[in-house]
């Protein structure tokens, strides 16, 4: 999006159709960036689950939106805004723009530039060596197949998660081969491939990316990681309202929630008691995705997989007569408590996330 902002929008108002990451992020961004653009409302398909208010600007139903003056940014994650497009258009709104990946990374790097505490992976020089990586990509058996598999660079290479669970195959590499935890991808979903890899990864640096999701990263930034001596290469993280708690309330049950806390006082004490604070903040690291050095990804995983096993152990029902991925959702949680924790002991770099189609 960048300049095109106030270039397209001047002084206007504009709305932000979404109101949960995608769009807080978005918002807090244009706020800090372009402080003459006002929001003038969130707008949401329905009310349930999304809150009456964020920031004090009113969250509407499209229904209560009435403003064809007012340019919309529909700013919720990709694979929506073609139903939200059309529906905008089925009602008469001509107004409107996608906040795809590479328009809100744009954004998300300018807005990190200026507050700090986020250091962009491109603001590091190149050097002439490039980074020795093993960066896996999950892949389901039931995914819908890419129409752009070109954007995937050629060092990524895929690795079907769950594959216990099928005979069908959709890559090479599986992570049911040796030490492993594939048959309980109902729960862990991409999180069985992190641990495969960190069992059975071998290169300099380790990493995970999503079948539809990946880092913005290219043969150059290779080159940045080994000159820059990066320790751990993450996506920007998402902005929460009023803070990070409401990501686990809305996707995890509390019971649950409990059952983590309980499991990471009995094996982590220091995390847990550094969790209240670090979790009072609005930043979140999604998607489970990342690249790191090798040591410090099996650190992530020794330390990450025992609360999750406990916490199946905790959680009622327990996890192993349950196939709803919250130990995926927990682990997002748990993978934002392990880096904020060591924001000071890792070189973290960040970059975006670019979302596949």
């Amino acid at each position: 999006m960048g300049e095109a902002v106030t270039e397209t929008y001047g002084k206007q108002a504009v709305a932000l159709y979404g109101a949960q990451m995608v769009a807080v992020s978005v918002y807090f961004a244009l706020k800090r960036l372009y402080p003459h653009i006002r929001v003038y409302s969130f707008i949401v398909s329905s009310r349930e689950g999304n809150p009456a208010s964020i920031d004090g600007v009113p969250v509407v139903t499209l229904e209560e939106f009435d403003r064809r003056d007012i340019r919309i940014l529909i700013a919720t994650p990709e694979n929506h805004h073609e139903a939200i497009a059309g529906e905008l258009k089925k009602r008469g709104f001509s107004g409107y723009e996608c906040v795809d990946s590479g328009k809100k990374t744009a954004l998300m790097e300018r807005y990190y530039a200026e507050t700090g505490g986020f250091p962009a992976l491109k603001a590091y020089p190149a050097g002439k060596e490039k980074a020795s990586v093993a960066v896996y990509m999950s892949k389901f058996h039931k995914d819908r197949p890419l129409t752009t598999p070109g954007a995937i660079p050629e060092w990524v290479r895929p690795i079907q998660a769950g594959a216990a669970l099928t005979d069908v195959r959709v890559a090479e590499l599986t992570d049911d081969i040796g030490e492993n935890i594939s048959a309980r991808n109902g729960n862990y979903s991409e999180l069985t491939a992190t641990y495969w890899i960190g069992k059975h990864g071998e290169a300099d640096y380790l990493g995970l990316y999503h079948y539809r999701r990946i880092l913005e990263m290219e043969e150059e930034d290779l080159a940045r990681i080994a000159a820059g001596g990066i320790d751990v290469v993450l996506p920007y993280p998402s902005i929460h309202y009023p803070g990070i708690q409401a990501h686990h309330r809305r996707c995890v049950e509390e019971g649950d929630w409990e059952a983590m806390l309980r499991a990471l006082e009995e094996l982590s004490p220091s995390y847990a008691r550094a969790l209240p604070e670090l979790f009072s903040g609005a930043y979140f690291y999604n998607f489970n995705i990342l690249v790191a050095k090798k040591e410090i990804f099996r650190r992530y995983c020794d330390w990450m997989f025992p609360i999750l096993f406990r916490t199946e152990e905790l959680s009622v029902p327990r996890g192993s007569t349950r196939a709803d991925r919250y130990t995926g959702y927990l682990g997002e949680n748990l993978t934002t408590l392990f880096f904020l924790y060591h924001q000071r002991d890792f070189k973290i770099a960040h970059t975006g996330c670019r979302m596949l189609t």
